[in-house]
């Protein structure tokens, strides 16, 4: 701010005043025709002001819009003179007469574009230094400046829409489970450290020195002993805490949608969470979803789309050719445990570089490169497989991946052998990169649907053991033995929506005995479990109810319908990705006393920390 500018303001100041009763009668969202001729009160912040020589025009702008308002001196001339002091993002409050626009003048962008507010009189309530970047959304002063200066970020009209969004989506959620006989319960934010799969945030305890609580990765234990409790269904929309590398959808603290009912199998717990989301579709986009949704088995997902929460507004599905080149003389598929492959239609105009670039992007996920074939012509003597690989596949191997493809003359097919997690994780994804490069997603379309019939558990290699592919709380189907963790499906359940994952849950072990045995198939031993767990073993001997649930991450919902490419868009007060607030500096440093009283030591930075090592390998606490 310039030495000019700082005495201006200082010299506005002086005019500024107190509300002294004023009382606003409207947005400046809400004048239309039907106000014509109305005497109104406005208050809000100056988006624009424009001299016009005998009139001074100002865009007036609170939470809800834009209203103009017009200052003539042949109206209050007092009032006129005192405008010219007025500059972006001063705060005004005014009494006038909404009157229409002079023929011509209309803006019919906007909802109060027909009419404007002739000031009678007006207050200034304060000045402000001159923002860092314009309060408009077609600027983009970028990410780091406007969460420094998140204030004036949030004053934007699609932040503050976003927010507005968000609250809309609470309070139909509250609404719907109100009206279902849930009851909204609040859980502890101090607990104590389990074993979750994210590392915990923790809480050194001054009057238990030594000790430490930790923030909830999620309200699991708690929601599950309210069952145990006898109150049948509760809900919570709470705030969870994990201390993980970050992403565009993901913060260290985040907020979960928090569901559960007693005496429900998974059907009941998935009517019940689709017709949630209908309602807040309907509510906050007047949309009407189909329902019962669509349901796809964890297997299936995997094998057509390479991923657990799949994308269905497109086709382009991957396709298993293990058995057809098991023999091939093209060793790199000869001895990969699972080959795959993925056709894109008319994907003959691909050029070279396009292909490479694809093959750079997959390396992301493990490849060690990607194979491909173009096909041209007819089936038969004037076919032309074009490809570095075509030369070690044989006749008869071409007709079968022609066939098993349904390749046409003007496809590109590309390849992936490999390790089953690599292959499906790079052509899953490569699968939506080329939907996206080649047009083919309708950003309109919201495709909700359900995945079931997870595994129980999934094996971790680097540990060398199977660990919770939901997590330990989790029921295994009838008729499955945790004790052959390879061969267990979950009573669990995800809600997708355009390859997001909205929410996931699971039928809970309500039997002591099952939860032993799960604990048993993880590798804990009973001392290990009493110790972290014998809390929750002890209430699930005392009459523990069968019971479910399901979380969503209301964060992760708004983004989507907010059309966000970030949950940071839909979050007041967000972190970066390093986990770091610019507006408040946090995290800091904090005084050597306070430390003391902790019974704390600080480390030299140069001091090596080991990590402490996850217990269960859960990645999704719901």
């Amino acid at each position: 701010m310039s030495a000019e500018a700082r005495d201006l303001q200082d010299e506005h100041q002086k005019y500024v005043e107190d509300l002294g009763g004023f009382t606003r009668t409207h947005s400046c969202g809400e004048l239309d025709v039907s106000h014509i001729g109305l005497e109104v009160n406005l208050a809000g912040w100056i988006q624009f002001r424009r001299d016009h020589g005998g009139l001074i025009f100002v865009d007036l702008r609170d939470r809800a819009g834009l209203t103009q308002v017009v200052f003539s001196p042949e109206e209050a001339e007092e009032e006129h003179r005192r405008a010219g002091i007025l500059r972006a993002e001063y705060v005004v409050a005014l009494r006038g007469l909404v009157r229409a626009r002079p023929e011509g003048m209309s803006n019919p962008s906007l909802p109060t574009g027909a009419i404007e507010v002739l000031v009678r009189e007006w207050k200034l309530l304060n000045t402000s230094k001159t923002p860092p970047f314009p309060i408009e959304d077609r600027i983009d002063p970028g990410e780091n400046l406007r969460l420094q200066y998140r204030y004036l970020d949030l004053r934007r009209p699609r932040m503050a829409a976003n927010l507005v969004l968000r609250h809309r989506v609470a309070q139909s959620v509250r609404r719907y489970l109100d009206e279902a006989g849930f009851l909204e319960i609040e859980t502890p934010f101090l607990t104590r450290s389990t074993p979750e799969g994210a590392r915990d945030f923790l809480v050194p305890s001054r009057v238990n020195r030594g000790n430490f609580y930790a923030l909830p990765q999620s309200p699991q234990i708690f929601k599950q002993l309210l069952m145990v409790s006898g109150l049948e269904r509760y809900f919570q929309i709470v705030r969870c805490f994990r201390d993980e590398d970050l992403r565009a959808d993901r913060q260290p603290e985040f907020t979960q949608i928090d569901i559960e009912m007693s005496f429900a199998d998974e059907e009941q717990v998935m009517r019940l969470a689709e017709g949630m989301v209908a309602r807040v579709l309907k509510d906050v986009r007047g949309l009407d979803a189909a329902l019962p949704l669509p349901r796809m088995s964890h297997a299936q997902a995997m094998a057509d789309y390479g991923s657990d929460k799949p994308d269905t507004r497109f086709g382009l599905l991957l396709k298993d050719v293990t058995d057809i080149v098991r023999a091939s003389s093209f060793r790199l598929f000869s001895a990969a445990p699972l080959v795959k492959a993925l056709r894109v239609p008319g994907g003959e105009g691909l050029s070279r570089k396009e292909i490479d670039d694809f093959t750079e992007f997959v390396k992301i996920y493990g490849a060690g490169g990607l194979a491909w074939i173009k096909l041209r012509g007819a089936a038969g003597s004037d076919e032309e497989w074009q490809s570095p690989i075509a030369k070690f596949l044989s006749a008869d191997e071409k007709s079968a991946l022609r066939d098993r493809l349904e390749l046409q003359s003007g496809d590109i097919a590309f390849f992936q052998a490999g390790e089953p997690g690599m292959v499906n994780a790079a052509l899953g994804n490569l699968r939506i990169k080329l939907a996206e490069h080649l047009g083919l997603i309708d950003k309109n379309a919201l495709n909700l649907l359900w995945v079931t019939d997870f595994p129980l558990f999934e094996y971790d290699g680097e540990e060398n053991r199977y660990v919770a592919c939901h997590h330990p709380f989790t029921s295994p189907a009838p008729g499955s033995d945790p004790g052959q963790p390879g061969e267990t499906l979950a009573r669990a359940y995800d809600m997708v929506l355009n390859g997001t994952e909205l929410g996931g849950g699971s039928i809970r072990n309500h039997r002591a005995a099952r939860q032993r045995e799960m604990f048993d198939a993880l590798g804990f031993s009973r001392e290990a479990a009493e110790e972290q767990f014998g809390f929750l073993m002890q209430a699930l001997e005392m009459g523990a109810p069968p019971h479910g649930g399901i979380a969503f991450g209301l964060d992760r919902l708004v983004m989507l319908l907010a059309g966000a490419d970030s949950i940071r868009d839909v979050i007041a007060f967000p972190k970066t990705q390093k986990a770091t607030c610019l507006l408040t500096g946090a995290p800091a440093g904090v005084e050597g006393g306070q430390l003391l009283e902790l019974g704390l030591k600080l480390r030299e930075a140069r001091e090596e920390v080991r990590e402490r090592p996850a217990e269960t390998g859960v990645n999704k606490p719901a």
